[in-house]
């Protein structure tokens, strides 16, 4: 009997295999971005975060080799040296054909990319458009550059029976009930921990949500520096009272921290993707069943102000085949192989085209579901100016965490951390 159950599964996966190679012909065949003769490509991406997510990857990249006769080799670099890697082969014209970069890595050599406008156009027809912020990210003086077919959310992370014993029946909607929320954490030993150091994406994600719930901006829509407000100065004393809730040494975490002291139990909220809920699942923890996920609250600003993770794919102009890398592109971008990234990764990447609002992933569990709407509500990291090299070392350097680190632990005051600030932001941007 389990010899007949194991060969009828086989059978299944391979007439499974068999339809999804077909399906992957047929696009092939009618698709508008016909290979070059004798197309090979080099396909650079950063190292594997999730497996699911790699295997699914890889899996599309093996059908479109064996749909359209186009070798494709995949390299994979650690994540801090993507930008390196590729300003490099930017500058000596010769690397990978198409590349899966970080954030606003395509705006720092945008002459040396091919314009991605049409497959843009053509996906987004497809599949209801995109969302606002991959237009930010992806547009570089009215062209595309980059596109990017995922966000990776980062949101309040928290144990929901500490909400309730803290009194609180759901998460607050607003910044005044979120500081309520903490120092009630405090108050019962179940605190809270966010990082204000330079973790890319923690720290980051966190001192971004901190400026801009409060109305303040690093620049203005000329990109000239505005820090120096009375907004601003109003988010760092908000700050300042938020961080003293916080479990001793938070301010100071970086990335991996936060995880460790959640799943340890030190804290009962943080923010992160839904990598930590994911990993009390996966250990069978007992905890899993307590945690939940939140929308940043909302400030006085009065509208949705959060920072999430946006990976752009970008394709060089050396390359010998842009058409072979468009429909590469275009070929991840199509249903069947989106949904078996979106789908297979379990909320840890969400959607960047409306039309997978719908996802199946959406509904499979309600913890995550939050998630699906990260790139509705997100805003670009240069906010309110344009993305540009600019705003990408304005980032690198850290420069909001620098700022709220400052005056939280008390080594300037909330003037002079936005006055440094400010100095710093007037370098990069020249204004």
């Amino acid at each position: 009997m389990i010899q007949r159950r194991t060969l009828l599964r086989s059978a299944a996966a391979t007439a499974a295999g068999a339809a999804m190679l077909d399906r992957a012909r047929a696009w092939a065949q009618t698709q508008p971005f016909q290979p070059e003769p004798g197309a090979q490509l080099r396909f650079l991406r950063w190292a594997r975060f999730l497996e699911a997510e790699d295997q699914a990857t890889a899996e599309n990249i093996r059908l479109f080799s064996e749909a359209t006769g186009v070798p494709v080799r995949i390299d994979n670099v650690w994540q801090d040296d993507v930008i390196s890697q590729l300003s490099v082969a930017a500058n000596v014209g010769s690397g990978p054909d198409i590349a899966w970069t970080l954030h606003t890595t395509p705006h720092l050599f945008a002459d040396k990319l091919v314009d991605l406008t049409d497959v843009a156009d053509h996906i987004g027809g497809r599949y209801g458009g995109w969302f606002p912020l991959i237009e930010a990210y992806g547009k570089h003086d009215g062209r595309w550059v980059g596109i990017s077919n995922v966000v990776i959310g980062v949101l309040p992370v928290y144990r929901i029976s500490a909400i309730r014993d803290a009194g609180f029946q759901a998460f607050p909607e607003d910044t005044a009930g979120f500081l309520k929320l903490c120092q009630e954490l405090k108050r019962i030993g179940k605190p809270a921990g966010f990082p204000l150091s330079r973790a890319p994406s923690d720290g980051n994600s966190f001192s971004h949500w901190l400026l801009w719930s409060h109305g303040g901006r690093m620049v203005d829509e000329n990109n000239h520096v505005a820090l120096d407000t009375p907004e601003t100065l109003r988010a760092v004393e908000y700050a300042r009272e938020l961080a003293a809730t916080f479990i001793n040494g938070a301010t100071a975490w970086n990335d991996a921290n936060n995880n460790q002291a959640f799943l340890a139990g030190q804290v009962s909220l943080i923010n992160n993707a839904v990598s930590v809920y994911g990993k009390a699942r996966a250990d069978k923890m007992e905890m899993a069943d307590d945690i939940d996920h939140a929308h940043w609250p909302v400030g006085p600003v009065g509208t949705p102000t959060e920072l999430h993770l946006v990976y752009p794919f970008v394709i060089f102009r050396y390359s010998r085949y842009p058409n072979a890398a468009k429909a590469l592109l275009s070929f991840m971008l199509e249903r069947p192989q989106y949904e078996r990234v979106l789908n297979n990764s379990a909320g840890y990447v969400s959607h960047s085209l409306r039309a997978y609002d719908d996802a199946a992933v959406w509904n499979s569990d309600p913890r995550i579901r939050v998630f699906r709407d990260v790139a509705a509500r997100g805003r670009p990291m240069g906010y309110a100016g344009p993305i540009g090299p600019a705003a990408a070392t304005a980032f690198a350097e850290a420069i909001l965490p620098d700022m709220f680190g400052e005056a939280i632990s008390g080594e300037s005051s909330p003037r002079d951390a936005i006055t440094h600030a400010v100095r710093r932001a007037r370098r990069i941007y020249r204004s």
